[in-house]
């Protein structure tokens, strides 16, 4: 279904949320990212323990190598992760997506009206994507580079608690949902 520009005559607002003001959610939203982080956490590190990141090992310059290539990978990963959200957005019709940085959230935003599948679909693109792509490069990989991979992959699961909670926030609400997402914050508006 493509998004919607204006807000259909009936329609009143059923939920608001912004992540940026309200406390309550944010919370939660980031005490999700560390349980969904440490989940991620506690087996990979048995599998392959965190110290060999830092075992200096053969070679001091691959060492600071792979140190960069993290903080390169998270930075750009991000920026990713947006234009993801931003295509989907345009995939159902937005014709102009807003993209931007608060400080503590990066964000794909519009002035347009999605439907429940299509704002689903938008929220969930970029962790199933680089979710994929993240997955097959760390089998790929070197074992000394696995934790350079695993950590943006970490951040991609955790960092879109935002994301998965929408998803589940907005799974139990009406089927006529329409959703304006304008990057940090959304509103919810149902004619139910």
């Amino acid at each position: 279904m493509k998004s919607k520009q204006t807000l259909p005559v009936g329609y009143r607002e059923i939920y608001s949320v912004d992540l940026q003001k309200d406390k309550k959610p944010a919370v939660l939203v980031n005490v999700l990212a560390i349980i969904i982080a440490v989940v991620l956490f506690l087996p990979a590190n048995r599998y392959i323990p965190l110290t060999t990141l830092f075992n200096i090992g053969v070679s001091e310059s691959l060492y600071f190598a792979r140190l960069g290539v993290i903080v390169g990978g998270i930075i750009f990963y991000m920026i990713l992760h947006e234009l993801v959200h931003g295509l989907a957005m345009k995939i159902f019709g937005t014709k102009k997506v807003k993209y931007g940085f608060t400080g503590m959230y990066a964000y794909a935003g519009s002035d347009d009206y999605y439907d429940k599948k299509s704002y689903i679909i938008i929220a969930l693109a970029p962790i199933v994507v680089w979710g994929i792509v993240l997955a097959i490069i760390n089998v790929l990989v070197p074992y000394e580079w696995f934790w350079v991979v695993y950590l943006i992959q970490l951040i991609n699961l955790s960092g879109a608690a935002g994301d998965l909670f929408v998803t589940v926030r907005f799974s139990k609400m009406p089927k006529d949902i329409l959703v304006r997402d304008y990057g940090v914050g959304m509103t919810v508006y149902s004619a139910e």
